[in-house]
């Protein structure tokens, strides 16, 4: 069931949207409620929290090699 919303936004920000809905051949309402839908999905996990800890470090003993994996293991 869909229901009428009033919302508030800077003109600018309004004329931007305006513009952006027009090129891709949709309303408004249409491009809001696809970014609000977006924005309320659940969260999926980004690709580095979904492999973070998943390696192991390599048998590497250069100092180059500890500063990379100290930043990123």
């Amino acid at each position: 069931m869909k229901k009428k919303l009033t919302i508030t936004v800077d003109s600018e920000l309004l004329a931007r949207a305006e513009e952006t809905a027009r090129s891709r051949g949709v309303s408004l309402s249409s491009l809001l409620e696809a970014s609000l839908r977006k924005t309320t999905a659940e969260d999926t996990p980004s690709f580095a929290s979904r492999w973070t800890g998943r390696f192991e470090p390599a048998a590497r003993n250069d100092a180059r090699y500890r500063v990379l994996a100290r930043k990123h293991l």
